[in-house]
């Protein structure tokens, strides 16, 4: 039995003493006989240069729930949070420090971006909003289930998805929770959830049931649904079809992938799927150079036309390293791995470009490139600047 069901197996033997169980940290076994050990890193043709700017240490980073704590960029800025609570504003350019706080909160959601606020979520159910400028607290609104998923915003309503399936509008002023949808959480999930796409008035959210849907933000009101992902087998462990990895909007193009599922367009206008593809993906989709990316379960990270013409290329080469989402970075495309590396691959073809170890602990949180800067915050802590260069 393969590392991934065995722990799958032994959380559904939880299922006798909870309504429904959460699935994570299947990457923790050593088995020498599992046929599904990591790939070995080949000695590859280096052709870009990999130099560090700067690096700075977050707290105790992703601490020991499974987080995926991400950094946002506001301008020249960059934010990042560590689960025990440490929040660090620098200049992304210099790494200069800007401000420290302690929040005094266990965090496992965010970091969000509004204008001249920061939205962040705890593993004990409350959702805060921070200044910007000084990381000073403005409000803190305790939900019922942990806030695992980025808080989202279009600074009228802060859009926070918890654990337990609910979705949430606050009011961004004050916090207050203006309205609360539930959805139908299967016996058996992910330890995660996706977070709320903001565009404009609406919010377009992934659900544990496969099931991904667009709200009017200002109501909570349903305007489509569409089914990403069939719960298929007879166990509750092969109908797991969790969506908890990060979507992409594009003009009017959703692209969202599930766990045991498919990887999805979606004209948000009116819901229509305009195509679709098999796959299994727990970190979320990108794009760029007209692609779409998916790193799959299986290590496999695949660029499809974005127009819906078919695969452009696939690197097979990275199987079962548990990757992270697929972050473009100049003309480049960057992959962590849960050893710590991450990969750097040629957004035409997929070919290796160079590769760097950024985090012993390994690398799950999105990644961010801006221009030729790529930002990498690995699960101990350590965010790193790292500029990408072709070789001369």
């Amino acid at each position: 039995m393969s590392r991934v069901y065995r722990w799958l197996f032994a959380a559904a033997l939880a299922l006798s003493v909870s309504a429904c169980s959460t699935i994570s940290g299947w990457f923790d076994f050593d088995d020498e006989d599992d046929t599904k050990q990591p790939a070995e890193l080949l000695e590859i043709q280096e052709t870009i240069k990999v130099k560090k700017l700067w690096s700075h240490g977050v707290g105790n980073g992703q601490g020991d729930g499974f987080y995926k704590i991400q950094p946002a960029i506001n301008g020249n800025a960059i934010y990042v949070a560590a689960a025990d609570g440490d929040l660090e504003a620098f200049d992304r350019i210099s790494g200069k420090s800007l401000w420290d706080a302690e929040l005094e909160l266990p965090l496992s959601g965010g970091v969000g971006v509004y204008g001249d606020a920061l939205l962040l979520g705890s593993s004990d159910g409350f959702v805060i909003k921070v200044d910007a400028g000084s990381g000073e607290v403005l409000w803190t609104t305790r939900l019922n289930g942990e806030v695992m998923s980025t808080p989202a915003s279009n600074g009228r309503m802060v859009l926070a998805h918890t654990l337990d399936g609910k979705l949430q509008g606050l009011n961004f002023d004050t916090g207050s929770v203006e309205w609360t949808y539930d959805s139908n959480v299967p016996v058996l999930t992910l330890r995660g959830s996706s977070s709320p796409v903001v565009n404009g008035d609406v919010a377009y959210v992934g659900f544990a049931n496969g099931r991904v849907q667009a709200f009017d933000i200002a109501t909570g009101g349903i305007l489509w649904d569409v089914r990403v992902a069939i719960p298929q087998g007879r166990s509750e462990i092969e109908r797991v079809v969790d969506i908890d990895g990060t979507m992409s909007l594009v003009n009017d193009e959703l692209f969202v992938a599930s766990y045991q599922g498919r990887i999805v367009a979606i004209n948000v206008s009116d819901g229509r799927k305009l195509w679709q593809n098999n796959a299994s993906s727990f970190s979320g989709v990108s794009q760029g150079f007209g692609n779409v990316y998916v790193a799959d379960e299986d290590g496999t990270v695949t660029a499809y036309q974005r127009s819906g013409q078919g695969l452009r290329w696939q690197q097979a080469a990275l199987a079962y390293r548990g990757l992270s989402r697929p972050t473009p970075v100049s003309s480049y495309l960057a992959v962590g791995d849960k050893e710590g590396y991450v990969h750097i691959l040629s957004q035409i073809d997929g070919e290796f470009a160079g590769r760097v170890k950024a985090d012993g602990d390994g690398v799950r949180a999105d990644m961010l490139g801006e221009d030729n800067i790529l930002y990498v915050y690995g699960n101990s802590g350590d965010l790193i600047a790292y500029e990408i260069k072709p070789k001369d």
